[in-house]
């Protein structure tokens, strides 16, 4: 088995330009580009994964390029062209050091991701062949949940939110908050928040890049649903929420919010039982 774990990223983002490049300040009080964090949570996911594993970011930004070559980070460079994070792992294959049996999309805004939560969509993708991907969702714990609504009530596009069916088959994903809870009742399903976290077969890959974009795709602004626009079958990781909240750097504001989480983290990694 040959793993590869790639980072997109970009800097032409629409609501955080350069983002990749934001000063994050981690938990021993050292200020590092976003995308260093987040290549950390894939170097500790990496550890835990079986078989050989390559790790790559893949950019058209000759900034965080340079960037992560003088840190010793492998980089392949992939074209303007690539629409979203997908798209780009796609193009960034033929530039791996060997053709992979599952690429892992570790998004460049996600440094929180836990690596017991990629071991989980590794062994979901591995474990059940008739699925073109595996992705992860967690119940929103209740900062999470105050985070998301908030930026809704200020009109700000924050995380995302799936919808699973009881065969753990993903059925939709929205920036909005779904499923619908009536105001005074009680929920039946909680809030799944999905992380920005995938693991692809590469023919699947393949017939994504083939297929081009879809009109929900374009409207929420996630690249997912082009898989459920197109038949194809995606599997949803219901994932334990680790001790920390799972913030993305999708906003500027989001920055102190993910920097608070990085302590809580350490703190929480130094204990036994950690997730």
């Amino acid at each position: 088995m040959r793993i590869a774990i790639i980072i997109p990223a970009r800097l032409a983002s629409t609501r955080f330009p350069a983002k990749p490049l934001a000063p994050l300040r981690g938990a021993d009080g050292v200020v590092r580009p976003a995308i260093l964090h987040t290549w950390d949570a894939a170097r500790a996911a990496a550890a835990g994964l079986p078989g050989a594993v390559e790790l790559a970011v893949a950019t058209d930004a000759d900034a965080i390029a340079d960037l992560c070559r003088a840190h010793g980070v492998a980089v392949v460079l992939t074209p303007e062209a690539c629409r979203n994070g997908t798209e780009r792992c796609a193009a960034a294959l033929p530039g791996l050091a060997a053709p992979p049996d599952l690429v892992v999309n570790l998004q460049g805004d996600a440094p929180l991701t836990p690596a017991a939560m990629v071991a989980d969509v590794v062994a979901l993708a591995m474990a059940r062949p008739e699925l073109a991907l595996a992705t992860a969702v967690v119940p929103a714990s209740p900062g999470v949940l105050a985070h998301l609504q908030a930026d809704a009530a200020a009109g700000r596009v924050g995380g995302t939110t799936a919808v699973v069916s009881r065969a753990g088959r993903a059925l939709y994903f929205s920036k909005s908050i779904i499923p619908h809870v009536a105001p005074g009742s009680t929920p039946v399903e909680p809030v799944l928040l999905h992380v920005g976290l995938y693991a692809y077969r590469p023919a699947a890959l393949a017939a994504y890049a083939a297929a081009g974009p879809a009109p929900l795709e374009l409207q929420e602004g996630l690249e997912q649903l082009r898989f459920l626009d197109a038949g194809l079958a995606v599997g949803a990781a219901r994932c334990a929420a680790p001790a920390w909240d799972l913030i993305e750097l999708n906003n500027p504001g989001d920055a102190a919010l993910i920097e608070a989480q990085f302590a809580r983290r350490a703190a929480a990694l130094e204990r036994p039982d950690a997730a």
